[in-house]
């Protein structure tokens, strides 16, 4: 792999030529012609709410014809949505993807009223009969019986058609406002100034978003704090729009959830994760009952850093190079503040990808060769890292790199998301409806198989930084994710009653920070304005936060039955893969002899995180 100082840039030419191309109007036209034609299939065969309907060979054909054309409709619709999405993520000032993007999402209620109707119309449906008649039927089996399920959920149909004609300036506006203002946000930044040559590079006085949470990396304490105070101030003067949007997000998501007859959005969440309440309850207890292992942890880390107590600023810090750990284990010491370039760190996971299989591997360099990847933060570009599937087995994947290991661990985090997608490429886009939970299931797998292959492969001088970093993403993934749940818990509950002012968000933002990270950080150094961070709470899928644990430690569940048997696992692990639609979680973790009701079964996966955090505490402690 050749070594370049560049990031690179994902190429979308493969798809289209361009967003003002022929070919891209042909297929825009395509998605119209598509959608009459399923209309009229629909108005043909009755499809929508009604009396349940008997058992006949019209019936059969006509179930088949739906889902051929449904499944065949959407896949376009998935590829044009996610071409346009490429362009309008990494540069919101681009003024034609804006306007493709607007003109797209125009069409966005015909289609989710074509969905309704569909829902709608498997709630009559005799399924068992249909599907002993139809090998077509009985393969999208467990799609029909949520559709059942959902369609005691819906509102009547003229509900349903003005709550989907209002989205685009409902939700989806707001959710557009906060991505194009926060990833426009200009933060001016007061540099120290004592700034090392190190950071010399870096004095421009004001920087984009993504460039300034990047420096939350860097070794220099004084920049990193320069960087969060900027950050703070930037957040308190876009703290309007941002509360503006929230308000609305969540507003709108409990009255849809109230009318369709949910108790809360909560429970609708869980359907749509296909976990339930029992779940849950279990994971989450196990999670509060780890909060002191991780609060050990940052306070080793703390030490390591020749701090009293860790302030916010500090959770992504790199290790120093002095020698913290005692004469005994100086062979132990990380090389401080190490660079990993975006291709050392493409070596990197390429390199451990093989300890588990060339198949892995060679699909992780396909990325690199074939450009899916767009790594370069700048101005425009939304913040964050997400991978999405295009067509057939090929995805993109998004980030913002940073010169630390742990972008190393997104990267490998972003492409399990990728080998998850090829694992789906021949399933119908019915049977691909991943739920979040099980979504990640590959990318936390993939971020393990790195952090214990790299363990054992790199040198002695590293081991301790791949250490950090995998406690660092599991602290935030436990601790962090269970803030962020119970911000949206209070948040959905008090917006009820009223919309809430910025202030009162930062108060429970930060009410939820103290709760989870206790005395591991310093309470006068929190982040009030994670709310307005994180863009999962403006998306529309309402507590997005709790799959993201659900995945690590399903995902370490599932490693250790891979060291337990690594051929036997490798044999069920791509069918599970690509079954992440057939079954919810409970069901497909069977398979691995794996009870997600069980809190001994979290509380296990959780263990593996707190022996490493003992191992970091004895070298800290040297």
């Amino acid at each position: 792999m050749p070594t370049t100082t560049a990031l690179p840039r994902w190429d979308m030419t493969p798809f289209f030529p361009g967003l003002d191309s022929k070919e891209f109007e042909t297929a825009l036209a395509q998605v119209d012609l598509g959608t009459a034609e399923l209309e009229a299939l629909f108005d043909t065969a009755g499809v929508g709410a009604g009396t349940p309907l008997p058992m006949s060979p019209e019936l059969k054909a006509q179930v088949e014809a739906a889902i051929h054309a449904y499944n065949a409709l959407m896949e376009e619709v998935r590829l044009i949505g996610a071409y346009i999405a490429a362009f309008v993520t990494t540069d919101t000032r681009d003024e034609l993807a804006q306007a493709r993007d607007s003109e797209f999402k125009s069409r966005q209620p015909k289609l989710a009223k074509l969905g309704t109707r569909l829902t709608a119309w498997f709630g009559r449906l005799p399924i068992a009969d249909l599907c002993a008649a139809s090998p077509t039927i009985e393969a999208h089996r467990y799609a029909l019986e949520k559709g059942a399920f959902l369609a005691t959920k819906l509102m009547s149909p003229e509900e349903e058609a003005l709550a989907a004609d209002l989205r685009p300036t409902g939700i989806s506006a707001w959710s557009k406002l906060h991505g194009d203002w926060t990833s426009q946000l200009e933060v001016a930044v007061q540099w120290p100034p004592d700034l090392g040559p190190q950071t010399s590079d870096l004095r421009p006085a004001r920087l984009s978003m993504s460039q300034v949470r990047n420096l939350a990396y860097d070794p220099d304490r004084a920049v990193r704090k320069a960087a969060f105070e900027a950050e703070l101030a930037a957040w308190k003067a876009a703290e309007i729009p941002c509360a503006a949007s929230i308000n609305s997000i969540k507003g709108e998501v409990n009255l849809i959830a109230r009318k369709r007859g949910w108790d809360s959005p909560l429970d609708e969440t869980l359907f749509v994760a296909q976990i339930d309440r029992e779940t849950l309850d279990a994971m989450l207890g196990a999670a509060q009952e780890s909060f002191p292992a991780f609060r050990r942890y940052l306070k080793a880390k703390a030490k390591a850093l020749g701090l009293s107590q860790c302030s916010f600023y500090d959770i992504f810090a790199p290790l120093p190079s002095e020698s913290f750990l005692g004469p005994q284990t100086s062979d132990l010491r990380p090389s401080a503040g190490r660079n990993w370039s975006f291709d050392e760190g493409m070596a990197f996971v390429v390199e451990q990808f093989r300890t588990y299989s060339d198949k892995l591997a060679d699909f992780a360099q396909r990325n690199y060769d074939e450009r899916w990847i767009d790594a370069e933060p700048r101005n425009g570009k939304h913040d964050g890292a997400y991978c999405m599937g295009l067509k057939g087995d090929v995805s993109r994947v998004f980030m913002n790199y940073k010169t630390a290991f742990g972008s190393v661990s997104t990267l490998a985090h972003e492409l399990g998301h990728a080998y998850h997608n090829v694992c789906l490429a021949n399933r119908t886009y019915l049977q691909r409806a991943t739920p979040m939970t099980l979504a990640e299931t590959a990318s936390i797998f993939c971020e393990t198989i790195i952090r214990t292959a790299g363990q054992e492969r790199v040198p002695d001088a590293e081991k301790l930084t791949i250490l950090e970093a995998s406690l660092q993403g599991s602290c935030q993934v436990v601790v962090d994710i269970t803030s962020r749940y119970l911000f949206e818990s209070e948040v959905f509950e008090k917006r009820r009653a009223r919309e809430l002012s910025a202030r009162e968000l930062c108060e429970i933002m930060v009410d939820a920070q103290r709760q989870t990270y206790g005395d591991g950080l310093d309470e006068a150094a929190l982040h009030p304005y994670m709310w307005a961070v994180k863009p999962h709470y403006y998306s529309g899928r309402s507590f997005y936060n709790f799959p993201y644990m659900f995945g690590l430690l399903f995902g370490l569940g599932l490693f250790a039955r891979y060291q337990e048997a690594p051929e036997a696992f490798k044999e069920g692990y791509d069918d599970l893969l690509s079954s992440t639609g057939l079954a919810d979680a409970a069901t497909l973790a069977k398979r691995f002899d794996i009870d997600t009701r069980s809190k001994d079964f979290w509380r296990s996966s959780l263990k593996v995180i707190e022996v490493d955090i003992e191992r970091f505490e004895a070298l800290v402690d040297g």
